[in-house]
This record gives structure tokens, sequence and C-alpha cells, in this order.
């Protein structure tokens, strides 16, 4: 009788397989959350950016929307009391309201005010009745100082009740003081570094020369020459007071908090827009 033996014994990994497969594991898991991770910062980027432009947007729009109705209602409208009738579209001092100073772009003019000694390039004092269709009030509703004003990286927003023969310059104080109103606007800071680089090196196009860019600038009617267009209020002249803009032109640049995840460069947002004065103030 012959007897066959079988065997059973089945055979497994070896360990140079297995430390194999876990290497190939570890770096597909590896890779896996390399892209996880700069996925993350890319949406984190673009979220702050898309979050800066919808802010700059609705404020730019808020601008607009005050810079039209400037000058509402005029001298002529029917009432002898002066806080219902504005006294002139943007209330600057010295001299407000019978003797206007002179307003320039880029630092020129005459114009102060106690915070900033160039109010036409990043600090604007608009004169108006925000509100005429509050059944509150109308016909005869409180005009308003609205300021808005760079401090920093903030541009700021207040109003306050415009007072006869009062200085517009120290009406926001106490509960009138301006707020925070768009964050990041970096007009004024070509010098900021965010990220690897400056604002200036990293965007030569949106600072030219490495210059500020001002957040207002102007157009002004021309009564001692009516024949001209209207110019640009670059320098103070004869024709350059408050009570002659008619356009006011708005650039607002906003700075993503954090700077792109794969350039490091900072992340801008520009936006433009033009408020024109409809009242005619007359």
């Amino acid at each position: 009788m012959i007897l066959i033996r079988i065997s059973n014994r089945e055979r497994g990994f070896t360990l140079i397989e297995l430390l194999t497969a876990l290497g190939i594991f570890l770096l597909i898991t590896g890779a896996a959350f390399t892209l996880l991770s700069s996925s993350q910062q890319r949406y984190q980027t673009e979220s702050q950016v898309l979050n800066s432009f919808q802010e700059a947007r609705l404020g730019l729009d808020q601008m607009v929307r005050d810079i039209n109705d400037a000058g509402f209602p005029p001298p002529t409208f029917i009432s002898s009391d002066p806080t219902k009738v504005t006294s002139t579209p943007f209330a600057w001092s010295p001299g407000y309201p019978n003797n206007p100073c002179q307003i320039g772009t880029a630092g020129g003019g005459t114009c102060t005010t106690a915070m900033d000694f160039a109010p036409g390039d990043f600090d604007i004092i608009i004169e108006t009745e925000p509100n005429p269709q509050d059944p509150a009030c109308a016909p005869n509703c409180q005009v308003q100082w609205i300021r808005y004003q760079l401090q920093g990286t903030t541009l700021m927003r207040g109003m306050a009740p415009k007072v006869p023969g009062g200085n517009s310059d120290f009406a926001f104080t106490g509960q009138y003081a301006v707020v925070p109103f768009v964050q990041n606007v970096v007009n004024n800071s070509p010098n900021l570094q965010i990220g690897l680089y400056p604002l200036s090196v990293s965007s030569p196009t949106v600072f030219p020369g490495g210059n500020p860019v001002p957040i207002f600038q102007y157009t002004c009617e021309t009564p001692s020459a009516p024949q001209n267009p209207l110019p640009f209020c670059k320098d103070a002249g004869a024709d350059n007071s408050p009570k002659n803009i008619r356009d006011v032109m708005i650039t607002l640049i906003v700075a993503a908090p954090l700077p792109d995840a794969t350039t490091g460069r900072p992340r801008l947002v520009q936006l433009e827009g033009r408020g024109r004065r409809i009242n005619p103030n007359q």
C-alpha cells in the first residue's frame, strides 16, 4: 500500500513585499494630504478675495448713492431753517460755507480737516438729506453730514446732523464718530507687505511709480468759463471749490488678508465707480 503525503501549507507575504506595499501606501496618502492642504489654502484665499470684493462693492455702491444726493435739498428749497437745506454739496473747511476752500487732488488745494490735511484724496464730507422719503420728517428732514475717511487701511464712515454755523470737521465725535465701513483698503499703503512682497512691487500697475492712489478724484464745473468741459480739479483755482464739484471718481483698492497660497503674492481687488451730483445746489 502506497501512501501519498499531501502538504496543505499556505504561503503568505514576505517582509519585503509588506514594506513595499506600505511605502506605496504612504506615498499615495502623503500626496493626497498635500493636495488637500493646498486646496484648502487656495479655497481660503479665494474666499477672502471674494469677501473683500463683496464688501468693497457694497461700500462703493453706498458712496455713489451718497454723492449722487449731495447738495439736496438746495438753498432754494422752501425752508427758513438752515438745518433743513444744504449750504454746499461738500462741507470741507476752512471758510465753510460762505468762503469755500479750494479742492485739489494729490494734496493740492486749501481744504483742510482736523484729521487730514488733504481731504480731497482720502477724506470726503458730503452734505445731504439722505432720507427725504422718511414719513417721520418729510418733507423737512434734517440735513446730515456724511463723512468717508481712510484711517490706516480701514475706510471709515460717519453721519452727523448739520449744525448751523458749526464746523463739520469736529462734528464726528462721540455718538457721531466715524466707524469701520470697508476693511483692508490699501490705496494709501503701497509699501504694505503681505506675504513675500510689498504691494507696489507685486502690483506695479495698480500703484504707478509706487505712489498712493487717491480714493476720490473730482471734476469741477467752470462758472468762470462755461464753454469749457469739466476738468479734473487737480490744482487749486477759482472754480475748484466744493460747491462746483460735479463728478467724483472713486477708486477702491482692497487687499485680501492672506497672500496667494501658490505664489506668495498679495491678492488685490480694484473697483472703480463714479458719483455724479444731481442737485444744482443753487
